[in-house]
């Protein structure tokens, strides 16, 4: 499908992905973040903060961005990320993905450049967005151009729309280890049958599974997270008094957003010379209802559609 480009009134090139059955996303190639996915009903299914900042130079909070970091450099995954602060081009060669026939779908690259000392290494970044009816695709491939190895953590992170966060809860991380990045990254077995949130979070849960399932009962909607290549799972939520410290969060913007990422952190993703790292992850949403309880685990959280 043809993409359409254009200017916003920010001055900020943006692609607007269609599909058929009336979803849409938009993406901005400054950051190569998308700031908006809507469904055939044109609701929105990703937070965008209250005092979003959508000028150049600096990262919108908000919508969906890819970080990559050296590995080691374990500080708060939201500064992460040369990636979220850089203008990306559209990829005309993406090979060796396949065109998308029946999607609408943009592929855009990022090469490192020599002025650039926050780069952890000669690189390119490629990233392939798709949008088919319920699905939102994403496919990072990072490729080492360098005549040495070099090793990178990597995240995925997603603010999703929900309700109140009071009544979202998450399944899929239960029996899992985690990192508690509120405790000095102290390392905790999950005991809860479901996640639930009364408090700041901050959390990485390591070897997490290949779905996870975000239901929000008040609008009787899962959101499924689905992803290869990304072992981790980190879970944020800033809570009020944390959200009230962060210039570009609204002070109740909390109560409606949650972050559940893609990540590969715990573990390194290394890189020889002209190797090249890929991974997945597959956002969608499926249907339920208040009064159904937990939704059938072996549909949402392991059966591959």
């Amino acid at each position: 499908m043809p993409l359409n480009i254009f200017q916003d009134k920010d001055g900020l090139p943006r692609i607007i992905l269609t599909e058929p059955k009336g979803s849409s996303a938009e993406v901005l190639l400054y950051g190569g973040q998308i700031i908006s996915w809507k469904n055939h009903r044109k609701e929105e299914l990703l937070f965008m903060s209250s005092k979003a900042n959508k000028k150049q130079h600096k990262a919108i909070r908000g919508g969906i961005s890819a970080c990559l970091a050296r590995f080691g450099d374990l500080s708060s995954l939201e500064q992460h990320g040369f990636a979220r602060n850089r203008m990306w081009s559209l990829d005309r060669d993406p090979s060796p993905l396949p065109p998308l026939d029946n999607q609408s779908s943009v592929d855009l690259i990022l090469k490192s450049t020599e002025v650039d000392l926050k780069t952890p290494c000669s690189f390119e970044f490629r990233l392939r967005i798709s949008l088919n009816a319920g699905k939102l695709i994403l496919i990072p491939r990072v490729r080492n151009t360098a005549n040495k190895a070099f090793s990178f953590s990597f995240t995925l992170c997603n603010y999703l729309s929900v309700s109140d966060i009071s009544e979202v809860r998450i399944e899929g991380l239960e029996t899992l280890d985690y990192f508690d990045n509120l405790l000095n990254r102290s390392r905790f077995t999950e005991q809860a049958d479901a996640l639930t949130f009364d408090g700041e979070m901050d959390r990485v849960y390591l070897h997490s599974p290949t779905k996870i399932a975000i239901i929000d009962h008040e609008k009787k909607r899962t959101f499924v997270l689905q992803k290869k290549g990304m072992p981790d799972a980190v879970v944020w939520n800033p809570w009020g008094k944390k959200a009230k410290a962060i210039p570009d969060l609204g002070d109740d913007d909390y109560k409606i957003m949650m972050c559940v990422n893609s990540a590969a952190i715990d573990t390194p993703i290394l890189l020889k010379p002209s190797e090249e790292w890929m991974g997945y992850q597959e956002l969608s949403t499926v249907s339920s209802s208040y009064c159904s309880g937990q939704l059938d685990p072996r549909k949402v959280l392991y059966g591959f559609h």
